[in-house]
């Protein structure tokens, strides 16, 4: 927390230090460098930590590393079944023969050890009997009428087919940093370890609201020249796919009592706010005065399609941390496609998450392109394997900042950079998809 005396730079202080910072056409990369300037380092996170249990943990940030109380596996075990044999009594020359000495069950003590020549039947999770180190599969073997088995030559190397005790988890070593966000193959591994329980972040609480008087809620109706309000909509289930605590402030009439109520709601009870529309340069909105009114804030016209206005912001909290404000456009696919660009990231890393960058992926575009250098543009692309592997994609269609339905076809973003030109057809793209490709 910062102390009584600490002097907290201003955003403008801030942006004067960033090369070739133009508010009226800030280039993508720039604005992501000057969001990523005002977020806490995690050593310095002063959000409250909690214990949940494992049926509770998926998605949540851990708080601290996850030590190993044991070794995974705890012993020598097969990883096939077959029989577990010496090494040392493979031949090299020709078939190998082994007697069989009884069977190893998964859940079994270890068997005692063989004398030389024999080997041990022995099934998938079962311990290594004493003194064997290798398994042959059971399908590479040729059973004998008595009661031998033979493996060809030349088949296996030492260690073969063996798990050896602790070569998944060491005990006493960090099976899992602080930072990470737990995925379902995060709670399994908890639970090899024994861990009933686990100690997270509190998640991050954000808080959205949308302005604009022509909007109204679900359940009226619009008035002529109105329309229903889709970004907060829009908002929360990209928030909740993140895993934190949602705010619904509601929709927000566009007069200064009203904003400067919900406003600073949010600055008393949560993280973050986002809120859509009201930023655009020239509105007559009571918006921006207002965030600006009640924090420190910044109004950026960024070089991208869609997406163009934008406002960041903070407002001081009591706690001395502050609430980070973003101010997205009105457009619904703008709202997302400012998210991805700036929002999520950010929020990721309030939450005490080790940055997550977008999974992105070169993919054929199936058609010609138009770009205009000087911009970073985003389009809506359907991706798809082609039959030979590779990933390609086709636009979705008409691209304007208020067709919705395009974002809802679409899998992803095709992402074309500031100095890129037009893209011819099979010229390979980049591409944000939005959830794991099929």
């Amino acid at each position: 927390m910062p102390s009584p005396t600490h002097v907290q730079e201003s955003l403008a202080e801030i942006a004067a230090r960033l090369a070739a910072y133009d508010p009226q056409a800030l280039r993508v990369e720039l604005a992501q460098q000057f969001i990523q300037s005002l977020l806490p380092p995690p050593q310095v996170q002063i959000r409250a930590q909690e214990t949940v249990g494992l049926r509770q943990a998926l998605g949540r940030v851990l708080a601290a590393d996850v030590i190993s109380p044991l070794n995974v596996p705890a012993h020598d075990n097969s990883a096939m079944d077959g029989y577990a044999l010496r090494a040392s009594d493979l031949q090299t020359e020709g078939p190998t023969r082994l007697r069989v000495l009884g069977t190893s069950l998964a859940g079994q003590t270890a068997a005692a050890e063989p004398p030389a020549g024999c080997c041990q039947r022995i099934m998938t999770g079962a311990l290594m009997p004493a003194g064997l180190d290798t398994v042959v599969p059971q399908e590479f073997t040729h059973a004998l009428d008595d009661g031998q088995i033979s493996i060809p030559p030349k088949l296996l190397r030492a260690g073969d087919n063996r798990r050896r005790a602790g070569e998944d988890l060491r005990q006493g070593g960090v099976a899992l940093a602080a930072g990470r966000r737990l995925k379902p193959a995060d709670i399994g591994l908890l639970a090899s370890l024994g861990l009933a329980q686990v100690q997270v972040w509190r998640r991050l609480k954000v808080a959205v609201l949308s302005t604009g008087n022509e909007l109204c809620e679900l359940g009226q109706n619009p008035e002529a020249g109105g329309l229903y309000d889709s970004n907060r909509y829009t908002l929360c289930a990209l928030l909740e796919q993140l895993g934190v605590e949602v705010l619904d402030l509601g929709l927000v009439r566009d007069e200064p009592a009203a904003l400067r109520a919900a406003f600073g709601r949010a600055a008393a009870e949560a993280d973050a706010v986002i809120s859509s529309g009201g930023v655009s340069v020239g509105e007559a909105d009571h918006t921006k005065a207002v965030m600006a009114e009640l924090g420190d804030v910044l109004f950026w016209r960024v070089a991208m399609r869609p997406g163009r206005p934008l406002a960041i912001g903070r407002i001081a909290q009591t706690d001395g941390r502050n609430c980070l404000m973003f101010g997205l456009p009105g457009n619904p696919v703008a709202v997302m496609v400012t998210f991805y660009a700036f929002v999520r990231q950010a929020l990721l890393q309030l939450s005490g998450a080790t940055p997550e960058p977008l999974l992105t992926l070169q993919a054929i575009s199936n058609q010609a392109l138009r770009k205009k250098p000087g911009r970073s543009e985003y389009q809506r692309g359907i991706v798809s394997r082609r039959a030979d592997g590779r990933w390609q994609v086709a636009i979705t269609g008409n691209q304007g900042s208020g067709i919705l339905s395009s974002m809802s076809a679409a899998n992803g973003l095709v992402v074309l950079g500031h100095e890129q030109e037009d893209v011819a057809a099979g010229e390979l793209v980049e591409v944000w998809p939005f959830e794991g490709l099929a």
